[in-house]
């Protein structure tokens, strides 16, 4: 009896190990390959019908069932700065927004991310990609805290072409993308939040600040993160 339950044990954590490892194979792009198409239809479905809070639902349900916990490529970006850098350089927790310049930030987006970047530049690698040519970021560019790495790619770039087809012509942009040290997936939100036109400056940065924050919450599980003292400043 002993000797029968050591092999069902055996059996049991091989094919557990066995499981885990196939997951940790799988590949962000390769995740999307699978599940884009049907999550496209339904999701056009529910916009075409106005109904944005289904759009929603069936875009988290994408994020949280096929693409967490995916292996996000490595990447080489282009900063501004006129350096190549990979993702797994960075040796730390990464958050990647995708912008376009002709994309406008709504009220105190940019603020709340330089305030983010300001706090927590020693535990997470800030990225801002804009899907532009390097002349099309110029001026914005200069609006982002020193601790954000602002980055561009664009389809006449033939080095771009496969970061241009797996972020920018899929899930579309302003995306976030929150990915742990080794590049695991660990969340993906649109942009920032949406605030009416007629909400406050303070309104807005802060509604902003409080979207951004709850996404790194996922990547800054060992840091108290929900007790700061939101500011303008």
């Amino acid at each position: 009896m002993k000797k029968l339950y050591f092999v069902i044990t055996i059996l049991f954590f091989s094919i557990s190990s066995f499981g885990q490892d196939d997951v940790e194979a799988i590949g962000f792009s390769e995740a999307l390959k699978a599940h884009l198409k049907k999550y496209n239809v339904q999701s056009d479905i529910a916009y075409n019908n106005n109904d944005k809070q289904k759009g929603q639902i069936l875009f988290d349900s994408l994020v949280a069932h096929h693409l967490v916990g995916t292996q996000f490529e490595d990447y080489t970006l282009k900063s501004f700065e006129k350096r190549k850098i990979k993702l797994s350089s960075f040796k730390k927790p990464v958050f990647i927004l995708t912008y376009a310049s002709w994309c406008i930030p709504s009220k105190g987006e940019i603020p709340a991310l330089n305030k983010l970047a300001q706090k927590y530049a020693k535990d997470v690698q800030f990225v801002i990609l804009f899907w532009d040519k390097k002349y099309q970021v110029k001026k914005i560019a200069r609006k982002f805290n020193h601790n954000i790495t602002v980055c561009y790619a664009h389809e006449s770039y033939k080095n771009d072409a496969l970061i241009v087809a797996h972020l920018k012509h899929t899930l579309g942009f302003p995306t976030s993308y929150f990915l742990d040290k080794d590049l695991k997936v660990v969340n993906i939100k649109r942009g920032g939040a949406q605030p009416d036109k007629k909400s406050s400056y303070v309104k807005a940065y802060t509604m902003n600040y409080n979207t951004f924050r709850e996404g790194l919450g996922s990547l800054l599980i060992d840091k108290n993160i929900t007790q700061e003292q939101l500011t303008t400043n």
